[in-house]
């Protein structure tokens, strides 16, 4: 099996966390851009005719373009040239966070996550020369590799909008504490190409997405924000949105000025409805879970799939699901297993970590009363939990025992959200991956071995 954790010499103290992280590493295996693309999308070259999900698009009279982004899409854009041949692509460009991937007609340009940056507004340029560049038709067929981190790593800001007006209005949401579509309904309301935009642009040319989602529920218009997907939401929700959050008199001017000017009907809305668009989703949390569950039945355990959909504050749900496990909700299964992605709302002058490893660091305080084995680990399937090399944490008693024999005192950083540095002095906690090339959110694993009863 092809190794995904990297410091798994310094995390494999016990045979328990070995097994959970060999069990996290099948579901990250299973949503990688080569097995699911190569499951979804088939190719005939002498037809010229693209299957995706069993759905047919005839190429034979016209070309293919490929453009989209996301923490994927470098992955994505490689293996769709496997499928289909570099010689029966015209041109494309795509948007990831690395270039280290083996194209030859799709261009990468690499750029920057969480804070959208102007290689990223280039690359997005580039992206839309090609309409007028190929006198792009209804003939033709534009593929977009979407996934999760796209609203980042392909921004476009309206006329009017500064990209440093879009990365100041994006760090306040992501610290905020909007839920992932609230972000995105104010992203679709400011730029060019989301809610629908790209798609739209593209036409009369058929547009194709193949979607890797990282959002709870699969909700197409918020994966990556939708590029070319119709958007339910106005401008008055986006407004609503600041007003909600008390964002108002932080966010720049010129953003707060043009939603209102949307409200009041002076710029065009999202589109509601487009034609020329189909959306497939090849690959989400679910699958993941899927083969998580396989992989602890290969291991000798009887694993259950709580939710792929778990959502909220990572606090509570720790709390949430910790107790549901001392009150044995799950009597009878040893590994509980949990997908979605949590919203934390930070402090002020809040520390280092990212949701995972804050819910990892409080599941190890609500578990500290499990009268039996545990651990328990919580990973972001790209690689990245807000800091880029750390991908998550894993916990158990070992690690409490440690933090006490140390004499931190550990409420104060949960207290700060600063779980990166307790977890980094307690040690033999944090997980790396490096960057995954896939993106579903996030998994998390309880592996209860006695007091199930």
């Amino acid at each position: 099996m092809k190794m995904i954790i990297t410091n798994k010499k310094e995390l494999f103290i016990t045979p328990l966390r070995a097994q959970a992280l060999d069990i996290i590493e099948a579901g990250i295996l299973k949503v990688l851009p080569a097995a699911v693309m190569k499951h979804a999308v088939k190719f005939d070259p002498s037809a010229k005719i693209l299957s995706i999900n069993n759905m047919d698009f005839d190429v034979s009279k016209g070309r293919i373009f490929v453009i989209g982004g996301g923490k994927a899409s470098g992955l994505m854009a490689q293996t769709l040239e496997e499928i289909i041949g570099p010689e029966n692509i015209t041109g494309g460009y795509v948007n990831c966070i690395d270039k280290n991937y083996k194209t030859s007609k799709i261009e990468i340009t690499r750029t920057s996550h969480p804070t959208p940056d102007q290689a990223g507004v280039f690359g997005v340029e580039q992206m839309l020369s090609l309409k007028d560049q190929y006198s792009i038709n209804e003939k033709d067929l534009v593929i977009c590799l979407i996934s999760g981190g796209g609203s980042a790593l392909m921004p476009s800001p309206v006329e009017g909008i500064s990209l440093a007006d879009k990365q100041r209005i994006n760090d306040l949401l992501i610290v905020g504490g909007p839920t992932i579509q609230e972000i995105n309904t104010v992203r679709k309301h400011i730029s060019r190409i989301k809610g629908g935009r790209m798609g739209k642009f593209f036409s009369p040319a058929r547009v194709v997405s193949l979607i890797i989602s990282d959002v709870v529920g699969n909700n197409l218009d918020a994966i990556a924000s939708g590029p070319t997907v119709p958007d339910p939401t106005t401008f008055s929700d986006a407004l609503d949105v600041l007003t909600k959050y008390n964002l108002l008199a932080e966010a720049p001017e010129s953003i707060v000025a043009y939603l209102e000017k949307g409200c009041a009907g002076e710029h065009e809305e999202t589109p509601k409805k487009i034609d020329n668009c189909h959306n497939f989703i090849i690959g989400d949390n679910r699958a993941a879970l899927e083969a998580m569950v396989l992989k602890a039945k290969e291991l000798g355990f009887n694993p259950y799939i709580v939710t792929a959909e778990q959502k909220g504050d990572p606090t509570e749900m720790a709390k949430h699901r910790a107790e549901e496990i001392l009150k044995r909700e799950y009597k009878g299964h040893d590994v509980i297993l949990v997908g979605g992605e949590t919203t934390p709302t930070l402090p002020l002058n809040h520390g280092k970590g990212g949701r995972n490893q804050h819910y990892a660091a409080i599941s190890m305080m609500a578990l500290e009363n499990y009268p039996g084995e545990w651990v328990m680990a919580s990973v972001g399937t790209d690689g990245s939990d807000y800091l880029p090399g750390i991908a998550g944490a894993i916990v158990d008693k070992n690690t409490l025992n440690a933090a006490r024999l140390k004499e931190i005192e550990i409420q104060p950083y949960l207290d700060k959200y600063d779980s990166n540095t307790l977890l980094e002095r307690i040690g033999n906690s944090l997980v790396t991956t490096g960057n995954t090339g896939t993106n579903v959110g996030d998994v998390a694993i309880y592996i209860i071995r006695k007091g199930t009863g």
